[in-house]
């Protein structure tokens, strides 16, 4: 089995926004050999080669902050008039599946990805949508990912586009840029100027009717063909979270 990962490194990266920064304290061998002698063995009784071991705390990072799993709770408090599941209420059957990438990265930034434009690619390269699988939507994006332009620009999805999967029977779709909408900065600046109230993370909040999840931040699309693959999404099982990192992979069968 082949399996190409789709998730980016979780490290500290000094060109985040602030409220996405990952810190993580990477603590030495040597550290541990204090605990254990405190634990009360001497250190002339240490094992041969014991180094100690290695340990990591991460002191801050938002489940957000990474590639990540977008639950519904995080849209709103009630998705199709039920309270909205948490990431840990997620039934791991939306979380893996056949595969499908859905190639938009003609879109321009600030211009939203339609329904028009998903059918008319499944079209041209004579794909189908099945029920249940894990859509992959590609813009080319991920090379800003660490660059301080990475949540200033992209496409996005629209919110017709997003119901329009979900009434395929799509659970669980995904995107390589920062967010699931148009930049937020963007929509702001769009709803001030329309005076508009639509406007301001409207894909998100299909959640709201509609129950879904989305993936932000994937990376390494351009490595996978358009379909003939499984996608793993497991999240992290965060009680009450509104999303949670996740180890993306897409798996080839032999």
């Amino acid at each position: 089995m082949k399996i190409i990962d789709l998730s980016k490194p979780i490290q500290y990266n000094k060109n985040d926004p602030w409220f996405m920064k990952v810190r993580i304290k990477h603590k030495p061998h040597r550290k541990s050999k204090l605990l254990i002698r405190f634990l009360g063995l001497p250190s002339r009784l240490f094992p041969q080669h014991f180094s100690g071991w290695a340990d990591d705390t991460i002191k801050s990072m938002g489940v957000h902050a990474t590639t990540h799993i977008d639950a519904p709770w995080h849209y709103a408090p009630t998705s199709e008039g039920k309270p909205a599941k948490t990431i840990d209420q997620i039934p791991l059957e939306w979380c893996y599946g056949k595969g499908i990438v859905i190639d938009m990265k003609h879109k321009a930034d600030f211009d939203p990805i339609t329904t028009d434009d998903i059918q008319s690619f499944l079209t041209q390269h004579q794909l189908t949508l099945e029920p249940k699988m894990i859509v992959l939507i590609k813009t080319g994006r991920d090379i800003y990912n660490g660059t301080e332009k990475f949540h200033e620009i992209g496409t996005g999805m629209s919110a017709e586009a997003t119901r329009w999967l979900i009434d395929q029977g799509i659970k669980v779709m995904g995107i390589d840029q920062w967010g699931w909408d148009l930049p937020l900065h963007h929509l702001i600046k769009q709803a001030k100027k329309e005076n508009n109230r639509n406007l301001f993370w409207e894909a998100h909040l299909v959640g709201y009717e509609k129950e879904y999840c989305h993936i932000e931040q994937l990376i390494n699309l351009d490595a996978l063909p358009y379909t003939g693959f499984d996608i793993a999404v497991f999240p992290l099982k965060i009680v009450g979270g509104s999303a949670a990192p996740a180890r993306v992979v897409a798996l080839f069968r032999d």
